[in-house]
């Protein structure tokens, strides 16, 4: 089943890669942003089925938005090109895709993501 998918990713070029094998996995990016602050105002405002997120944006954590989604009882989980290091303490067991990743690696996560209940805070 195709979902919408909020994508917070600081470099460009890899948000577009993302944006682009997200759509090749049969689901569409409805929201992105590159930074914090209109990463924050998406997390809250958008409407959106999951959310894939960078753990770092530009030197700023990516937890509040996280803390934003979670509280929203939405699914996640994080890109890194450091795999799990980096992951906010609160969010500790959250899935990583490490980056670059395959098409498959990010269909297997959106999919893992999308099955797994969540609950808001």
């Amino acid at each position: 089943m195709p979902a919408s998918v909020l994508l917070i990713e600081d470099e460009a070029l890899i948000r577009m890669m993302l944006v682009e094998m997200i759509e090749e996995a049969g689901h569409s990016v409805v929201a992105e942003a590159g930074d914090l602050k209109k990463g924050t105002a998406l997390a809250t405002h958008a409407d959106f089925d999951l959310a894939i997120l960078d753990i770092n944006l530009g030197g700023d954590t990516i937890e509040p938005i996280a803390s934003t989604i979670a509280g929203r009882g939405k699914p996640f989980f994080f890109v890194s090109g450091y795999g799990s290091s980096g992951v906010p303490n609160a969010f500790a067991g959250t899935p990583v895709v490490r980056k670059p990743c395959l098409v498959a690696e990010l269909e297997t996560a959106i999919s893992a993501a999308l099955s797994r209940p969540t609950t808001g805070c």
